[in-house]
């Protein structure tokens, strides 16, 4: 653990703004393409090929998701890949009937959670406050508000990061929040947020894009 007025706590404050100068001189903002990728053409898929999702492309996923910024550092999101057909029959029954064959097909079906216990590492995730957790523990309602927002937070990372790593998503809310728990976070901490199926997407099964709000719409400036 560094200490920012410490000469390494120091170095480590230089190094992290030399960094950012560096990034800002070699990439200014994403390119055209890349944000067709990540955003403008990317779709939400409902039909999959049978090419396989490894275990290497889940690490890289949740590798890359992790550097997207929480509150505190918190980190609270949590992942459940659901691959084999064992656990796809396991799942199938808490998953709304239309949305079943989309899990069905999918070569992984990721369980997006969080932990309502996430306050119990800021110890090393966030150094600068050694009594950050003890902010939580005894707060259930503000501990719930954090893991559910910034696990939330990083959901959204995820799909972004399958994008950029060039996998299809297609998430969904049409389940049984409880059912899926009972079954696969039964014995943890973690409670349930989505699903989002993964993988390489048909796109025979793709249906016309559906509008979008402007900026008049949904935004103003004060």
């Amino acid at each position: 653990m560094l200490d920012e007025q410490s000469p390494a706590g120091a170095d480590a404050n230089d190094k992290a703004r030399a960094d950012v100068r560096a990034l800002r001189s070699r990439i200014a903002a994403a390119d055209p393409a890349t944000l067709d990728l990540l955003l403008r053409d990317a779709r939400t898929h409902y039909g999959w090929s049978d090419r396989p999702v490894t275990d290497d492309q889940l690490r890289a996923l949740v590798d890359l998701t992790k550097w997207g910024p929480t509150s505190m550092n918190q980190q609270p999101a949590r992942f459940v890949f659901v691959r084999s057909p064992e656990a796809k029959a396991h799942l199938a029954p808490a998953v709304f009937e239309a949305n079943r064959p989309k899990m069905q097909s999918a070569p992984v079906t990721a369980i997006i959670a969080y932990d309502t216990r996430f306050h119990d590492l800021l110890p090393d995730l966030f150094p600068p406050n050694p009594k950050a957790r003890d902010l939580f523990e005894d707060n259930d309602a503000l501990r719930e508000a954090n893991a559910f927002r910034n696990g939330s937070m990083q959901g959204a990372y995820f799909l972004i990061a399958a994008r950029a790593l060039g996998l299809d998503t297609g998430p969904m809310s049409g389940f049984d929040n409880a059912a899926v728990d009972a079954a696969f976070l039964s014995d943890t901490t973690w409670r349930s947020n989505f699903l989002c199926n993964i993988g390489y997407g048909d796109e025979e099964k793709i249906f016309h894009r559906l509008p979008r709000l402007g900026f008049e719409d949904v935004a103003h400036v004060v």
